[in-house]
């Protein structure tokens, strides 16, 4: 099969959606797909405002248009939404081509922590873009219900997985991590002020806390909290001695719509303390047992109380969290991805474009 992937995020960034799409293309190359990617490294495009790491295209329309006709994708998979997703979106309606999205990221929330108005003021935009895709693919089941409230449809799920030949409790520990005071707190991601890190650098328990990652918030609470380390971005082997060197995993993020971090610490036989909420319960469950609650131990554990919560984590056996998260695979993932662009191809073509369907935003019309 011909597929097109448009994207907004990828390489050099480092975050879950560039990850899974990555992990996503090179098994679907190896089962003999056509893969293209659009990305943001085939335009101009311009820092963020208020995160100028990240690069967005600027008025990639034509060029979109251009790059698809020459590739002629049978379907198209848009998981951002960009400008890039926006005129990826607006070529498909127009030449009645199939195409599927993805809900990633809460980006109604995480609006609504930069701006401090209402997330349902950011609902309409997002509503929009997904009208008319073959299928919108989610991470988990709480997602797949809070959209489905919302109108989003049809509704496939598309789970995550971890590389078991990088994340795994075997081998080298990050020297950074050597002499620092037990136990040893981990969080790795995106440093951003909607992953709610104060929450876990406020905590009052003892050992140290460890910060991998980098993002605007970086700065800032490095200064505020001299005590915590800051290794910044790693990935790969390094990032699999991080998590191998900790304790126990803490995630606070109240936004994500999954947490891949979350599996990869756990594949590395790291216990998990998050709070109840979506993402964490559906990877955890409520008991830390699972989804369906039928592990055999807990693998961390989840409570409004984020200190009792690794107070708990730091009980549990390495070894079960690390059988835990070997259900994770992302050859797994990738077949629930192929099945939801098969039937999208065979359930027929979008109709034509309306002026209702271009995108809101001007960095997305034509150059």
């Amino acid at each position: 099969m011909r597929i097109a992937i448009a994207t907004d995020a990828w390489f050099p960034q480092v975050n879950g959606v560039v990850r899974t799409l990555a992990a996503t293309v090179e098994e679907l190359r190896r089962r003999g797909h056509e893969v293209e990617i659009l990305s943001p490294d085939r335009f101009l495009t311009l820092p963020l405002p208020f995160y100028r790491s990240l690069r967005v295209a600027v008025a990639p329309r034509s060029s979109v248009r251009r790059m698809l006709d020459r590739f002629a994708p049978e379907i198209v998979h848009i998981p951002t939404e960009g400008p890039i997703g926006w005129a990826a979106r607006g070529w498909c309606r127009a030449q009645n081509v199939p195409f599927t999205t993805a809900f990633h990221t809460r980006f109604p929330d995480y609006a609504a922590v930069r701006t401090g108005l209402k997330p349902d003021m950011f609902w309409p935009f997002f509503e929009r873009f997904h009208a008319g895709s073959g299928a919108v693919l989610v991470s988990t089941a709480s997602l797949e219900a809070e959209l489905a409230q919302r109108g989003f449809h049809p509704i496939r799920r598309w789970t995550r997985g971890i590389d078991s030949a990088v994340f795994h409790p075997d081998g080298a520990t990050h020297p950074a991590l050597a002499d620092l005071p037990r136990p040893i707190l981990l969080n790795v991601g995106r440093v951003a002020c909607e992953k709610n890190l104060e929450a876990f650098l406020d905590l009052e328990t003892p050992g140290t806390k460890v910060v991998v990652g980098d993002g605007p918030a970086l700065a800032s609470l490095k200064a505020r909290y001299p005590d915590a380390h800051f290794l910044g971005s790693l990935s790969g082997e390094e990032l699999a001695s991080a998590y191998r060197a900790a304790d126990c995993f803490v995630f606070p993020s109240l936004t994500d719509t999954f947490g891949l971090v979350v599996i990869e610490a756990l594949a590395c036989g790291v216990p998990v303390a998050a709070y109840p909420v979506s993402g964490p319960l559906d990877i955890l469950g409520r008991d830390a047992r699972g989804e369906k609650g039928d592990a055999p131990a807990p693998v961390g554990c989840l409570d409004d109380d984020l200190a009792r919560a690794v107070e708990q984590a730091l009980g549990v056996t390495r070894a079960d969290a690390a059988r835990f998260a070997r259900a994770f695979t992302w050859e797994a993932a990738t077949d629930q991805f192929e099945a939801a662009i098969r039937d999208a191809v065979a359930g027929g073509k979008p109709a034509s474009l309306k002026h209702s369907d271009q995108a809101p935003s001007r960095l997305s019309r034509a150059s």
